[in-house]
């Protein structure tokens, strides 16, 4: 759909976070005389009169009745596509759209990377962008990484990269490269089940020209076998990790030590980033030096430093329980305090208990709404390590200095969103790095978002 034609037909804009904004911004400058009604929560009222004083305002969860009012509605990504007064507005003749399909009706020509996975993807973007960038391509990186597309709406890059989270999958035209970094279990109360979470995911496979995958999963390879051009990373034909180097069939190419991002994982995901460039017909092996420069993502196995003579990381972005068995696989060897838990989305923690059984942490500090759960079915599977639950992040923090030894590492990797306490993840990791002691302000960016051009360093 293009922005022109909204013109002259009932819309309204659903959500007033970053996406909406975006939406405003982009709808008042090419459709200045145009009629916008704003769904938004009471207490963003008063922001949303005085970002745009033309707005209706409505204030509050729109039911059925409210959203069939309109011809077309824009909403942000957070809003579940599956809501009953959605589908029933659907049903009866209205339209949903995002700022993500404006995006891409509005540039039908783009040359796109798109990256989507349950965990990884945006290390994985940013990690292509990087790349791309230190041979000189202007690059875009935008999308769910933190830069909604509409706020680049009429610039121009050579490259797109995107990052698409499972609420925007569905909402891409086609690109050159899709790529999935990893399929797990997650945003169940999203998308419902999760058969459809599964099913949205790979609605990318459906627009990509090409397909890039994580080799390494069984399952993934099984969903996307019908694919008629896809391409794999991670097995020893292409980009994958052998002995700790990066290697590109049986040449070693970068030593994945050099890496500052952490982790088996994260090697991965630089596999993922050279497979996608050189899946375009760029030149992976003259870039992959580059690797050693890349400064890794905040709230993503961000290590913050030492204080009180222990070792702090930050991996706030964790919000799946396997998620954290892979941050804690990148410091094995050390003695790790892991902080888990948050709001409870109902995943099954079923393999952290089983590999907690077996090779646990030094202490585990359950927290938040779901950190009851946690510790009930760690004790009752025997995990021998010292076990704690407290109420909320400040208590863990406090517990976990307490029962860390001097040089140990205490690790936020929760396993669960946030919004039991704090607004999203990026305020849990800024949180959590005040309470370790640490200048909260200095972690919060990523560097690189908008559109750039060489980058050599």
């Amino acid at each position: 759909m293009r922005i022109a034609e909204l013109a002259g037909r009932r819309v309204a804009i659903w959500g007033f976070g970053r996406e909406g904004h975006a939406v405003l911004k982009a709808l008042r400058a090419r459709l200045p005389a145009q009629s916008l009604t704003l769904f938004c929560s009471a207490t963003e009222v008063e922001a949303a009169r005085a970002f745009d004083p033309a707005l209706e305002i409505v204030a509050g969860e729109p039911d059925a009745a409210a959203l069939g009012q309109f011809d077309i509605v824009v909403k942000s990504p957070g809003i579940s596509a599956y809501k009953p007064a959605l589908l029933a507005a659907q049903a009866q003749g209205t339209q949903f759209t995002s700022g993500t399909a404006l995006w891409f009706g509005e540039n039908p020509d783009a040359r796109v990377i798109a990256v989507t996975g349950t965990k990884g993807k945006s290390t994985t973007s940013a990690l292509t962008v990087h790349l791309a960038r230190s041979l000189g391509v202007r690059t875009a990186l935008a999308g769910n990484i933190g830069m909604p597309l509409l706020e680049l709406l009429g610039q121009r890059a050579e490259l797109w990269v995107i990052e698409l989270s499972s609420f925007q999958t569905g909402e891409a035209g086609p690109v050159e490269l899709g790529v999935v970094t990893s399929l797990y279990e997650e945003h169940l109360d999203w998308h419902g089940s999760r058969e459809r979470y599964v099913a949205d995911k790979l609605k990318l496979a459906d627009v990509s020209r090409t397909l890039l995958v994580n080799g390494l999963q069984a399952n993934l390879l099984q969903y996307t076998a019908a694919h008629p051009h896809r391409l794999v990373f991670g097995t020893p034909e292409g980009w994958h990790v052998r002995d700790g180097m990066i290697c590109r069939g049986a040449q070693a190419v970068f030593d994945s030590a050099a890496l500052a991002a952490p982790g088996l994982h994260n090697a991965l995901n630089a596999c993922a980033a050279l497979a996608a460039l050189e899946a375009i017909g760029m030149d992976a092996r003259t870039a992959a030096p580059a690797l050693a420069t890349f400064r890794p993502l905040p709230h993503r196995l961000q290590p913050l430093g030492e204080h009180d003579g222990r070792h702090w990381v930050n991996d706030s972005i964790s919000t799946t329980p396997l998620a954290t068995l892979a941050a804690l696989e990148s410091l094995h060897g050390r003695t790790v305090t892991v902080l888990v838990g948050g709001h409870d989305r109902g995943l099954d923690w079923t393999p952290f208990v089983e590999a907690m059984r077996n090779a646990s942490a030094h202490a585990i500090v359950c927290m938040g709404s779901n950190g009851a759960r946690i510790a009930e079915a760690l004790r009752a599977a025997g995990v021998a390590c010292p076990l704690a639950l407290v109420d909320n992040l400040a208590a863990a923090v406090a517990e976990a200095r307490a029962c860390t030894p001097a040089a140990g590492v205490i690790l936020l990797s929760p396993g669960a969103p946030s919004f039991d306490q704090f607004k999203d993840y990026a305020e849990r990791g800024r949180r959590f790095s005040a309470l370790a002691g640490f200048d909260s302000a200095g972690i919060a960016s990523i560097d690189g978002l908008g559109i750039e051009g060489v980058q050599r360093g």
